[in-house]
């Protein structure tokens, strides 16, 4: 019996490791695995072609609106509008082509573009999505039948100016999202039924278009949120809120939090700038430091040895050290605002007005760039007031971009260069 469950032992060691392996390119959320938006992959391309690097798919119908990608194995996840709803869509990534899309609310109309703006969330066998007018929907990851649903309004939150952006957390057994409102700001579900697990009834601040991110810290799992009025945390189990410290925003606040060694950093754009606090002993929070140095609207800010790395309104793209408050360098002739995102020790930047791509390193010596490329074609369908603001991601050897309806994918993988 022992002689003979060796070989079986053997190919589930093998198929765990395996497994291992394939899930370390997954993009499985906003800001991937670990919401630092950094991909972990390496061996990729440290100089770009002067063309820029090889598209390798474009997909012309994702729909409308301004949702970012989830990729997990050979599926890449997204949202998009067509004609008077919602959808969730399943993307094969060799091929672009869709593989099923599932209705995921009603249509949020709005002058920037409507559309959803979330990223779904995978999670096993399943996804979790967030509608512009905040329907979150649970549905299966292999065919998009969906498992339950529930909408913000029930739980007593109101649509925000520019729609539900919020990407959902899924931690543990709960999906965690922020309705806003009197009813609670933040509310927690069992990931499985959609049966309300608790809902904060202490903090009622409207929501606002950041999502939560998970921290372990003084003994108990803390989910950390920013509202117009502060940032804080509640206790994972049972909502109850540990802290909050004043972050007074104007008009919107949208990056998502960054924890680190029990320290917070928080950033607006509006004029606002940055914060950071240390949430010590008991959850008694200080504040470290505020500034103006770096005024982050929507293109994100992220954490990468001790830096961080962002755009700056006013003042350009931004190196800051992360404990000290104080910046290193900043750019701004080179590459006007945009997103951000890491991969293999190299910035992927975003430009919001014209699709300009640009590689740099990550580097606190300054600026140094390593190629750029314009995106193209670029869409006939973005509202006037819109711009090209979803998020660059890098998966499975792919750079994945998008103008509303229009899906790209770019080889960026090294061994993309000795193709012929």
């Amino acid at each position: 019996m022992k002689w003979n469950s060796r070989p079986a032992l053997a190919a589930a060691f093998a198929l765990a490791m395996f497994s291992s392996v394939s899930q370390a390119n997954d993009w499985p959320r906003w800001r991937g695995a670990d919401f630092d938006d950094q991909s972990k992959e390496t061996g990729l391309l440290k100089e770009w072609p002067a063309e820029g690097p090889k598209k390798v798919w474009m997909n012309e119908d994702a729909g409308l609106g301004y949702s970012g990608f989830a990729v997990v194995g050979d599926t890449l996840y997204t949202m998009g509008a067509r004609d008077a709803a919602e959808f969730v869509i399943a993307i094969d990534v060799k091929t672009g082509k869709q593989k099923w899309a599932a209705e995921a609310g009603p249509l949020l109309t709005n002058n920037w573009g409507n559309g959803p703006r979330s990223t779904p969330t995978v999670d096993g066998d399943k996804v979790y999505a967030m509608s512009g007018k905040g329907h979150l929907s649970c549905l299966s990851a292999a065919d998009g039948k969906v498992l339950w649903k529930v909408t913000m309004e029930e739980l007593g939150g109101k649509v925000p100016g520019w729609g539900y952006t919020e990407s959902v957390l899924v931690d543990g057994n709960l999906v965690v999202c922020t309705p806003g409102g009197a009813q609670g700001s933040l509310a927690a579900f069992d990931k499985t039924t959609g049966k309300k697990a608790w809902q904060n009834s202490e903090w009622k601040d409207p929501a606002q278009y950041s999502s939560i991110i998970p921290a372990d810290h003084n003994g108990v799992r803390q989910l950390i949120q920013l509202t117009m009025q502060s940032v804080g945390a509640v206790n994972a189990a049972d909502g109850k809120v540990l802290w909050t410290t004043p972050f007074p925003g104007k008009t919107a606040v949208i990056p998502s939090p960054i924890f680190n060694n029990g320290k917070v950093f928080v950033v607006a754009g509006y004029g606002v700038g940055c914060k950071m606090v240390n949430v010590g002993a008991n959850n008694v929070v200080t504040d470290v430091y505020a500034n103006t140095d770096l005024v982050n609207h929507h293109g994100g800010v992220l954490l990468y040895k001790g830096n961080l790395y962002g755009f700056s309104d006013g003042k350009g793209w931004t190196c800051m050290d992360f404990a000290a408050g104080t910046v290193k360098w900043q750019e701004k002739k080179a590459l006007k605002k945009g997103a951000i995102h890491l991969a293999d020790g190299m910035l992927y930047l975003l430009e919001e007005d014209s699709g300009t791509v640009v590689l740099i390193d990550a580097s606190p010596e300054g600026w140094k760039e390593h190629g750029r490329f314009k995106l193209e074609p670029q869409t006939t369908q973005r509202s006037k007031s819109g711009k090209i603001w979803t998020h660059p991601v890098v998966s499975g050897g792919k750079l994945y971009l998008r103008d509303q309806e229009l899906l790209f994918a770019f080889d960026v993988s090294a061994g993309a260069a000795r193709v012929p």
